[in-house]
This record gives structure tokens, sequence and C-alpha cells, in this order.
């Protein structure tokens, strides 16, 4: 399905850019105004008595404005708030602002100077307040009227500050915005510098710029098209550019760097990007998949907050991957290999398999899975000592602690609640349905007894529809769980219902919600996530591992996490205030941590996987999926780490939780556990690792969903020359994923492909190919050729290496030479024109004419006078036959080289051996791209036509 998908992107390059960049920008032009869609609820369980509580109120007195916008005036020095000037110039900007927006101000409910209420003012009639509701159907709608007149509060020449729900929210949504253009500011140019490193190229570090941009612009526009559906959380702008962004370069980069191997391994740019969509490409899918689960899980839970962030980030996953698989290879496509464009020439230089394979991470992966023991314990034991702290850890609510303690806001709010204990914004209340008057007296004279109470409860709203509403302030809204279980616990007459609500209850039952279905939502991201790395893998042992692994990591984040936050070590230092956790971001960040942990798994894995297939051990495997992906997944997460890294200077105690929560995740993750801990673990696990139930092997097998096994595609660098004397390459035959030890080497032996197996077996038992130069040289194709030809071959190192096709015979080989000349003795295949030229010279040991010679392959026919021999036509060079499979291999040392004749003396001529008949060559196609390989076979296998120049020179012009 990838390969396939892999040649319509490339065969249809410019349309799927053209299509796919339109429907991005127009999603992104759709988005525009988002900000303007998002909702401030979204923090409670609908289904909890708080809200059945909070509906019942509102639905019979109105929603309740007393603590929409509460305003705070302090007196001039030396005077009080009954001044007579001072408190004029309050009543009018009061009434006019009431009458200058109708549309956004619905009401004044009361102040000092209009009641004269004590509940108003302080003892010392210094402060006094004021209490303005405004207009709205819902939060949205509150929200946005709020931030229309917000300015118009302010009188000039009187001390005035804002305090209450609305100007809590709305500067909490202030900053998470200049969170996220902050992120734009510092993060995004910063990643772009640091990819420039990675690749050495301008062009190729913007490739995964251009799919985080697309990416989050498309993003918003989905998520407004959510907005008509259902409410969405402003929460949700963060969480999309910080989840977007990071995902969509991580996944550009590993598509850009597996496109850029297979181009430095010599493939055209057409098979390089259809083999980079049949491996990163899948890998890219299936770990969007797999993060798309674990964020799924979030919407297990009632809170309308966790479903926001679960549909823009998955949106965000799903759009980064689409764009993955779609423009960044149809972009490759058209770059081939100017991808490498604009940059230094000694950064840009891809590495080759054998390079890779001996780097850093290579080497050191060695050094792990030779002391298994050594390494794992001590990580193990260090990351479990990490989660101790997590036992101290506390849930709350969203308030005005979460801003840093200088803001002004919070500065404000925390006066109020110094100087009206008794007006606090968040009472909890009792609402009271079905009561008469002595049984109200009664309900309400137990429940003031309740613990934590700063005063006794005191009407709210009057009887009206047999429904009353009392409400008391709390000591400590964070410690309000003794309170609330009080109340609920109080017996109430029959016929009479009591609803406890109000903000602390609404967040206790918010906590629980969560708490409650947490399991489930482990349960059932841990088994989905396991059944999607076994169908990608085929392995059970390998994602069960990952799941401990990942709890590992999670447990150790989650602790380091509450020993700052909760416990306050470092809190002067980042600026905020130590203090319960708010519930819902804590499982936010359970999912993304999960998510990401999974991801590097799946890339690391399928390197792994995919050298298992092609016949390596699995100590070998290890070996190399480390090295080709540790160098990727170590960028990946430096990438995320900046990109997070711009929220950890928000002002916002929940988004540095989040950000720093991400930087401990990945660095834990991409260091301790993918370098070190997972080689180690599946060295002590040996060949168990791939171990899953027969049956459920069938299944997988069956859906066709395990790793690609690549053949070595590539035509030979001197493919001219090979062509032309009819040298083919020995098949590939790879070990079935299903195999359970198709070898089994330590971690320091090399595995050998077939083909240079059988060339060292043949070399040392064969005599080499002596001869004379032929009477007609084959002619060159062109200069490039002929220096393609000089280039020297690396000897492969590894299952994974590619082994390129052995050099064409030279009329008059060299010493060091013989040894593969004798293996390409078994390799030859016919001419196209089967001629029975003689030999010039054919020294002992070496075919005439057909004939064979007397050193164990046969009989040697005496000779016989000749003529003079003909010249050989280019396309036909002569081939000796293939020795008879009875003959016995000799054992003997090769002989030295016959010397050259001063003139030749063509031998006797011969009689016929049996030729095998040549096949047909068939016309080349005209499309660029090769049709896909059976799974196992090479592109040049035995018993493959032989191509004559002309054919060769023309393929070559078309490419």
């Amino acid at each position: 399905m990838f390969a396939s998908w892999g040649r319509i992107v490339y065969r249809l390059r410019f349309t799927v850019i053209g299509v796919m960049v339109a429907l991005m920008l127009g999603l992104g032009a759709y988005g525009l105004g988002l900000e303007n869609h998002l909702s401030q609820s979204g923090w409670d369980d609908p289904g909890s008595e708080s809200v059945a509580a909070a509906k019942l109120a509102d639905g019979t007195f109105g929603r309740d404005t007393n603590a929409d916008v509460v305003l705070l005036f302090t007196a001039p020095d030396g005077k009080t708030v009954d001044d007579p000037a001072f408190a004029a110039k309050i009543t009018q900007h009061l009434d006019q602002l009431a009458r200058n927006n109708p549309e956004q101000i619905l009401k004044v409910n009361g102040s000092y100077w209009s009641t004269k209420l004590a509940l108003f003012t302080d003892a010392s009639k210094e402060h006094a307040l004021a209490s303005v509701g405004i207009a709205g159907a819902n939060d949205t709608e509150v929200a946005a009227n709020f931030k229309k007149v917000r300015d118009q509060f302010y009188i000039p020449g009187v001390d005035v500050q804002l305090t209450g729900l609305q100007p809590v929210t709305g500067t909490l949504n202030d900053t998470m915005a200049n969170d996220v253009h902050r992120m734009e500011i510092l993060a995004i140019p910063a990643v772009g510098v640091l990819l420039f490193f990675i690749f050495g190229g301008v062009v190729a570090a913007a490739l995964p710029l251009i799919v985080g941009g697309l990416t989050i612009i498309a993003a918003n526009g989905v998520v407004k098209l959510i907005t008509h559906f259902t409410e969405v959380n402003s929460f949700v702008s963060p969480v999309v550019s910080l989840i977007g962004l990071g995902l969509a370069i991580d996944y550009g980069l590993f598509m850009v760097s597996r496109f850029r191997e297979e181009i430095a391994e010599g493939y055209s740019t057409g098979d390089a990007v259809r083999r980079t969509v049949m491996t990163a490409g899948r890998t890219v899918v299936f770990s969007a998949t797999m993060i798309v689960a674990s964020l799924g899980g979030l919407l297990i839970f009632p809170q309308g907050f966790l479903k926001s962030v679960a549909y823009g980030a998955i949106a965000a996953v799903i759009l980064a991957a689409m764009i993955s698989v779609t423009v960044l290879p149809a972009i490759l496509g058209i770059l081939g290999k100017r991808v490498d464009a604009l940059g230094l020439k000694f950064m840009r230089k891809t590495k080759t398999t054998d390079e890779i394979e001996s780097s850093i991470w290579g080497r050191l992966t060695q050094w792990v899975m030779k002391h298994p023991l050594k390494v794992a314990i001590p990580i193990v034991i260090g990351l479990l000592l990490l989660t101790i702290p997590i036992s101290n850890i506390k849930f709350g609510g969203i308030n005005e602690t979460y801003l840093p303690p200088d803001n002004p806001t919070r500065v404000a709010q925390g006066e109020f609640n110094e100087l009206f204990p008794n007006s606090r914004s968040e009472p909890v209340k009792l609402v009271i349905e079905g009561a008469k008057g002595a049984q109200i007296t009664q309900i309400v004279k137990e429940a003031s007894a309740a613990p934590g109470l700063v005063e006794k409860f005191t009407v709210n709203n009057p009887t009206k529809d047999d429904v009353t509403v009392f409400k008391a302030g709390l000591v400590n809204r964070n410690d309000s769980a003794a309170t609330i279980d009080y109340l609920r616990a109080m017996e109430v007459p029959d016929g009479v219902k009591v609803l406890v609500g109000g903000t602390p209850a609404i967040e206790q039952d918010s906590i629980k919600a969560l708490l409650d279905n947490l399991p489930l939502m482990v349960t059932l991201v841990v088994l989905l996530t396991t059944l999607l790395m076994f169908l990608a893998f085929g392995s059970l042992v390998l994602p069960i591992k990952a799941v401990l692994m990942t709890a590992l990591g999670l447990g150790a984040t989650l602790g380091i996490l509450t020993w700052i936050f909760i416990d306050g070590n470092g809190a002067g230092l980042l600026n905020f205030t130590p203090g319960p956790i708010m519930s819902p971001v804590l499982v936010l960040i359970m999912a993304i941590i999960y998510g990401l942990s999974t991801d590097y798994e799946v890339f690391l894995l399928s390197r792994m996987v995919e050298a298992r297939a092609q016949g390596a051990s699995t100590t070998e495997a290890v070996r190399v999926g480390t090295a080709h992906t540790g160098r990727l997944i170590t960028a990946a997460a430096l990438i995320l780490i900046v990109v997070t890294g711009a929220f950890a200077f928000s002002e916002l105690v929940m988004m540095k939780y989040i950000a720093y929560g991400m930087i401990a995740a990945l660095v834990i993750d991409a260091t301790l556990i993918r370098m070190f801990l997972v080689p180690a673990t599946m060295k002590l696990l040996g060949d168990d690792c791939w171990w899953a139930p027969a049956w459920m092997k069938r299944i997988q097998e069956r859906l066709g969903l395990g790793e690609p096994i690549l053949a070595d595609e590539r035509m030979p660098e001197n493919v001219p020359e090979i062509a032309a004397v009819g040298v083919v390459m020995a098949p590939v035959e790879p070990v079935p994923a299903r195999a359970s030890n198709p070898l089994t080497r330590d971690a320091v032996e090399r595995v050998l492909p077939p083909r240079t197996a059988a060339a060292q077996r043949i070399a040392a038992t064969v005599e080499p190919l002596v001869g004379e130069p032929l009477t007609e040289p084959i002619p060159r194709v062109s200069p490039k050729t002929e220096a393609m030809t000089q280039r020297p071959q690396p000897a492969p190192s590894s299952p994974s290496a590619r082994v390129p096709a052995p050099r064409a015979a030279e009329s008059t080989p060299s010493a060091q030479d013989r040894p593969i000349e004798s293996w390409l003795q078994d390799l030859r295949m016919p001419a196209r024109e089967p001629a029975n030229v003689p030999v010039p010279n054919a020294p002992h040991g070496v075919p005439a004419q057909n004939g064979m010679s007397q050193n164990g392959h046969g009989a040697t026919p005496q000779p016989q006078a000749t003529s003079q021999p003909r010249p050989v036509p280019p396309q036909a060079r002569p081939v000796p036959p293939r020795p008879a499979a009875a003959a016995p291999m000799p054992t003997a040392p090769m002989p030295a080289p016959a010397p050259r004749a001063a003139a030749p003396v063509p031998p006797a001529p011969q009689p016929p051996a049996p030729q095998r008949p040549a096949p047909q060559v068939p016309a080349p196609a005209d499309d660029p791209v090769e049709p896909p390989l059976e799974p196992g076979r090479h592109r040049h296998t035995e018993g493959a036509p032989t191509v004559s120049v002309s054919e060769l020179l023309a393929r070559q012009k078309r490419e």
C-alpha cells in the first residue's frame, strides 16, 4: 500500500502539492478569528451534582452575575469612600457605563453608593465594591463581551482594580495568547537554525518547517469548524501549536533524513521517494495512529476541557502525518539531490549505511549490549526513585493563583479576598428545593456547622418557585473536600432536595470524575496501542516492553513535577506559587507524554524490525536500529524541547507545568530509555523479543501490516559495462518476518549478505579468469560512466548495508581482481548474440571456446588448427560457460597469470558446449518510476536479460 502511494505521489507530485497546499491554506483562511469562537467553560463534570445545582438555580433565578466583575475602589489618602467628590465620580461613571454598552453590560448589580450596605465596604471605609453583570447566554458570549468593555471600567484619577471571574479568566486567556505568540517569535526561528545544523542546508531545513506551518494553520481551521457543533475551550490554541508544530517537524525530520539516506545509497529520485514512503512514511502513519489513540483516551472523560484539547490535538496529529506523506514526498520528488542545496558542503554530507552503523550511536549500543545488567539496573532504580514525590500530589481547580505573584489581576483578587472574606467570588452554595420555612431553617442551621466555613450560610436568592439558594465562603478553597462531604451527608426531610454547588463543589466533582475514569482511560489506551504495535511489528513482547518503559518514564516525570510545582522547589526562581495541580491538566500531560514516548518507540523499533527482516540477529538488529535512529530521535527530542521551551517562560503555572513536564519526559525518554534501557532490555530478552502466539502471527501476516522487507534495487554504478558483458546480481532471499531466529550472532559479529558471502566462497575455490585483451574493446558509454566505474566500493559490514554490484571483468585483470573475476564467472549470462568466439592464448584453468580445462572442471580437447579470430561485436562480449555442476571445486592455490604473448595465437577450435538461450530484452518503460518488486526479489535476478549499450544510452538520457 505504501509503495503504491509513494509511486502515485511521485508521479503526480505537482498535482499533489497544488491540491494539498490549497486545501491547507483554505482551512487556515477559514480558521482566522478562532479566538472569538472559543469558550471558557469545560472544566466541570456535566453529570455532577454541582452542575445540577447550578442549572436549577440558573433556571429559576437566571445566571448569577454577581461575581462576573467586581470593582475594588480605594479612596485617596486621608479620605474615605464616603467623600462626596469621590463618590460622585464613581456613581456617574457606573451609570454611564451601563448606558453606553447595553449589549455588553447586563446591569450594575449593586455598589456601596447605591445600597449603603456594609457588605460592600470594609471596616475602615477605605475600600468599597461595585458588582457588574456581563451580558451573554453562555461563557463564550460573556467572555467576548467582557473583552470589549474591559478598558472602560477604569476611571481617570481613581484607584480601581478589577476582580471577579471574568477578569481572572480573561487574564488567563491573554496569557495563553501571549505564550503562543512567544512561541512563534522565539521557537520557530530557533528550530530553523537547529534544523540547518542537523541537515547542513537551507532547503532541507526548511522542509520540516513547511510541514509544521501548514499543520498549525490547517488545524486552526478544523478547530473552528468543530466550534459550530460543540463548545471548545480556549486552552486548545497553545496545545495545537505545541503538538502540531513539534510533531510535524519531527515527522518532517524523519522523512527528509530517510530520503537523503536513500539518495546517498545511489537510488534514483523516484525510487528514493517510494522507498521513503514505504519505510519512514509507514512509520509516521503508525506513529500518528498511536498518538491519536493516546489522545483519544481524553474523550472518555466528561469534562469539555479535555474533549476540546483532544479534538484540537488529534486534528493536528492527523494533519501533520497527512502532510508528511503527501506534500513532503512530492516536494522531495521535485528537488531530488537538490534537497542539499544552499548549504555548507562540509556539513551536508549524508552518511552511508556503513558510516551510520559505525557512528557513535552504533558503538554506544554495542557497549550497552555487552553490559546489559550494569546499564539496566541503575537506570531502573534511578527512575523508580524519581517517582517517590508523587505521593505528595494534590489536585485543585483553576484560579488566580495560576498567575504570577506580581500579576495585577492576581494582586487585585488577593486583596479582595483579604478585605472581603465573606464576599469571595467562589462560595459554596446550597440549592434547596421543595422545603418550607421551618425545614429551610433547620437545613441551614445544620449546614452552617460544616467545617471550613468563614461564616454561616446566608440567602443568595430568596425563595422562588419553591427554590432557595444559600451561600457561604470558605477559609481555604483548596481544602473544600471535608466541607462538601459534610454538606452532602446531611439528612434532609422527605420530599426535599438539597444540592451542593458553587465553584468549590464543581472543582471537587471534576476531580472525582477524573479519578473515576482514569483507570478506564489507561486500560483502553494501553490495550489499543499494544494492539497497534503488534500489528506493526508482529511481536507481543515489544509492545509490553514499550508500555513498561513508558510507565517508568511517566512516573519519573510526574515525580519531578510534583517535587517542583507542589512541594515548591524552585518556586522563586521560576516565579510561581506552589499549590495543587489542576487535575485536567495532569491527565493531559499523561496523554501527551505517553503518546510521545510511543512515537519514539515506533521509530526505534521500525528500524530494528527492518534489519531483523533482512536476516539480522536480535543483537545486530538492535545495534543497526539504534545506530540509524539514535541521532534522529535525539534531534527530534531536541527540536520538541526548543518548541516546548518557549512555553516554559509562560506566566501561567499550568503552561509551565506542561512545558517542564514535556522537557523532563523528552530528556528521560530520548536518552536514558531509548538509548540505554531499551537496547539493554532487548539484549537480555534475546530472541524472545519477537515472540507472539502463532494464531496472532497468522492474523498479522494476513492483514499485511508488517514491516516491509526492502531488497537492494539499485542499478550498479557501472551498469553500462556490466550490462554489456551480461553480469547480473545474485538475488537476495530475505528472511521472513515470522522467523524466530534466522541468525544468531553476538554484538560484534557482522552478518554478510548472500552476495558477499558467495563471492568469498567462490573466490577461494575457483581459479581466476585470465586472458588476453579482446580484439575489439567495449566502448565506454560516457566519461561520467567511466568515472563511476573507477569509484571504489566499500565493503558491506551489516545486514542492512546495500552491497554494490560487482564490477565487470577487465580484459587484463590484476592480481587483486582475480577472486572477483572468478566469482563473476559463476554469475555471467550469455550475450545477446551467442558467438563461439575463440579466446586467444587461454591459459590453463580457463575455458577456451566453450571447452573445459583439465583442472577438474572437464577434459580439454586436443588443439586443432584454426583460422584467425573474427572481431567481437560490442554487444556480445564472449562469456565462458559455467562449470559443470557435478565437478568438484579445486582446492589448489591459484596459479600466477600467464605472460602476455607478443602476438595473439588463436587456439584450436573446440567442440561447442550447450548454451542457454538469451532472453529477450523488453523495451524500457517511458515512466521513470519502475514497477514495484515482489517481496524478497531483487531488481537484477539470475536469468535477467542483458541490455545493449545503445539501449543503456537511451535509458541514461531519459533519466
